[in-house]
């Protein structure tokens, strides 16, 4: 039967020439935050190591993604950032594909500002400014913090120099929730937290065209960690 006999079918999603896939792997979960014990700073960003639980879900999700890799779903680069918990969440993926990881700074997570040290515990009190924070969907409410637009742009950079040094490849990038949630509500144009709360050691999948264009193919997969 020829193809006019037969109409015009649906069709599964294949990126097209040119285009970068790019596996958003969120760290897994740090070290908690305690007043007594903070964390140490890395250029004025909070640098805690994985928890436990966090060394276990970097396990998980490195073997997920290397099974991918050896039934065919190639892997062909990792991308870190400069925080050590994205750098440990990478290393059972990159152990079990042999190969090393590359840095990207302008992936790092949201600057915080004063909060630093004790965003978890301003937001579990429910201080005002952080119910300001999610109501208006900005970080830079916090006194301090890295501006919206300076965030927008520095993780938009980012991911284009990723793209551009990997058309027709796929590749992990390990980083933080509020980039994923930066990278995902430009890429679908949606309200500027819609994306912020993926899980730990969760993946989400972006595709980014040669012409430019951004195409969010998962979100907060957490299938391995069930």
């Amino acid at each position: 039967m020829n193809d006019d006999a037969e109409g015009l079918r649906q069709y599964r999603f294949t990126p097209p020439p040119g285009a970068t896939t790019i596996v958003l792997v969120r760290h897994g979960e740090s070290a908690p935050e305690r007043p007594d014990r903070p964390f140490p700073l890395l250029d004025g960003h909070s640098d805690p190591p994985l928890a436990p639980l966090g060394q276990e879900q970097a396990v998980r999700v490195g073997e997920r993604l290397a099974d991918e890799h050896l039934a065919g779903t190639s892997v062909d680069a990792v991308y870190v950032t400069t925080l050590q918990r994205t750098q440990q969440t990478a290393s059972p993926l990159l152990d079990r594909l042999g190969i090393g990881s590359e840095v990207v700074a302008d992936l790092r997570e949201v600057f915080l500002g004063e909060w630093e040290q004790q965003f978890r515990a301003r937001v579990a009190a429910q201080d005002p400014i952080a119910v300001q924070m999610f109501t208006e969907q900005r970080w830079d409410v916090i006194p301090g913090a890295e501006p919206a637009e300076e965030f927008a742009k520095r993780t938009r950079h980012g991911i284009e120099t990723i793209a551009a040094a990997n058309p027709d490849r796929r590749v992990v990038a390990v980083v933080h929730g509020g980039v994923i949630g930066q990278v995902l509500s430009m890429a679908t144009g949606s309200s500027p937290f819609a994306f912020v709360g993926a899980d730990n050691a969760s993946v989400s999948e972006l595709v980014v065209l040669a012409d430019g264009q951004w195409r969010l193919r998962r979100f907060n997969d957490v299938a391995h960690l069930r």
